[in-house]
């Protein structure tokens, strides 16, 4: 039997796949709706319709992806090809998504729409195998967590890049023009992603061959309704991520209208939420060789809806320092759960396989990547109509009802979101203990065991 420990090289290397990745989960949660009001020149309630009506698309790519992988393997592995082939495509999207058209302003809304779906579609093709790789590279539970902490650890590093350079960097190099800017600096982040994820596929190992049920998506979607613990992943995902989407996303105007920041400032704010990040993977790791991971998820969320409102009443508008405590506190506790999550979904899908005797991998990881997905657009259309309801207007001194909106947007909105997943978790049952029994019951019933 190979060996299930993976080499730090690996573990970077695994890393530096969600690295890549992150380029664009990143510039979409913490950028894109700044970039698209206050540089691109769209409307407030043309960036919410745009953010959710392309997210639809993923209702079927997303899906459609994980029945391709589970059809499909190479002398490479069924996962990792898809990183050597679509490494130069998903870098050259990024750039064009944050290249700015000189045009008129129909013109300019159908390029935003043109690229966002470029974007989105390359994401899918390479997002849904990387989700799915995690769970061929090794069977030991604790080497899947620590893979994951090493995962996550570099998707912050990425998410740090990207909100502490390319705020900068547009500045710099725009030179008076912000669009042309952040083109070059959103060109850099792709070209980087296109780099790591090629440093993911020859630095990584396929040692698992699962046998894939060869069933009808119509019978597979039966089975994946009838795991009741994918089901609820499926919606603590989109709960959570509205959450997190909705703070990051105004994470910038808080920073320049609530702080009365420059540019320097809101780099600072936004790196100051992924430094908090960054540490809490490393803090998580930590945790949970001491404490069930279970109930680290569940209380930290609901503790991060106590800290929202607290910063909400806490903090006014320029009272700059307390802001960044509450800040970096806030996204330090938020992201506790994040190694947790991405190991419960490969044990998902597992205790479904241990429950049915039939194994749905592709099309379970497609599905959580479309509720992550939804949920960034459904988060994206909630801050675009929000920012319309409290009457925003971009590059002005806003009313005080406008602040207040801004400031309700990062704390008390995203914290009643992560409440609520905090309270879903309550009826996940997947602990350590329970999951060694569902790996003998899928060994046992396996073919000649």
């Amino acid at each position: 039997m190979q060996d299930q420990k993976l080499s730090v090289l690996e573990k970077v290397g695994f890393g530096a796949g969600d690295m890549a990745v992150n380029v664009v989960i990143s510039s979409m949660m913490l950028i894109i709706t700044f970039f698209y009001t206050d540089v691109f020149g769209l409307r407030p309630h043309d960036v919410a319709l745009l953010l959710l009506a392309v997210r639809m698309l993923d209702a079927v790519t997303d899906p459609l992806m994980g029945m391709v992988t589970d059809r499909i393997e190479t002398r490479w592995g069924r996962y990792r090809p898809y990183f050597l082939v679509f490494a130069v495509p998903f870098g050259i999207s990024v750039f064009l998504t944050f290249t700015t058209p000189d045009a008129e302003y129909g013109a300019k809304l159908a390029w935003a729409y043109a690229t966002y779906i470029l974007v989105t579609l390359c994401f899918t093709v390479v997002t849904i195998p990387y989700i799915s790789l995690i769970g061929v590279l090794t069977a030991d539970p604790k080497e899947r967590l620590s893979a994951n902490g090493y995962r996550l650890f570099f998707a912050k590093i990425a998410a740090f890049m990207v909100t502490i350079l390319v705020p900068v960097l547009a500045e710099s190099w725009g030179r008076g023009n912000l669009a042309e800017g952040y083109r070059w600096a959103m060109g850099l982040m792709g070209l980087m992603a296109t780099v790591l994820f090629l440093f993911c596929f020859f630095t990584t190992t396929e040692r698992i061959r699962h046998r894939v049920d060869r069933t009808p998506l119509a019978q597979q979607l039966r089975l994946l309704l009838r795991n009741d613990q994918w089901l609820l992943l499926c919606a603590v995902c989109v709960i959570g991520t509205i959450g997190y989407v909705v703070r990051g996303s105004v994470a910038a105007y808080y920073a320049k209208y609530y702080l009365g920041g420059d540019a320097k400032m809101l780099s600072a704010f936004l790196a100051t939420g992924v430094g908090a990040a960054i540490l809490a993977m490393v803090a998580s790791t930590w945790i949970t060789k001491r404490w069930c991971k279970v109930a680290m998820f569940r209380w930290t969320q609901l503790a991060v809806g106590v800290l929202s409102v607290a910063m909400y009443f806490l903090v006014q508008p320029g009272d700059v320092a307390l802001a960044f405590v509450f800040y970096f506190l806030i996204c330090f506790v938020v992201d506790l759960h994040a190694p947790v999550f991405w190991s419960a979904i490969v044990e998902a899908v597992d205790y479904g396989h241990a429950k049915d005797g039939r194994r749905v991998a592709g099309l379970s990881m497609g599905g959580i990547s479309f509720c992550q997905k939804a949920g960034m657009g459904v988060a994206g259309a909630i801050v675009g109509l929000l920012l319309g309801w409290f009457h925003y207007v971009p590059d002005q001194v806003q009313t005080p009802h406008a602040l207040n909106g801004i400031a309700l947007m990062l704390t008390i909105i995203p914290g009643l979101f992560h409440a609520l997943m905090g309270g879903v978790m309550f009826f996940y049952r997947i602990t350590d203990g329970y999951y060694l029994q569902i790996k003998r019951k899928i060994l046992v019933d396996a073919p000649g065991a």
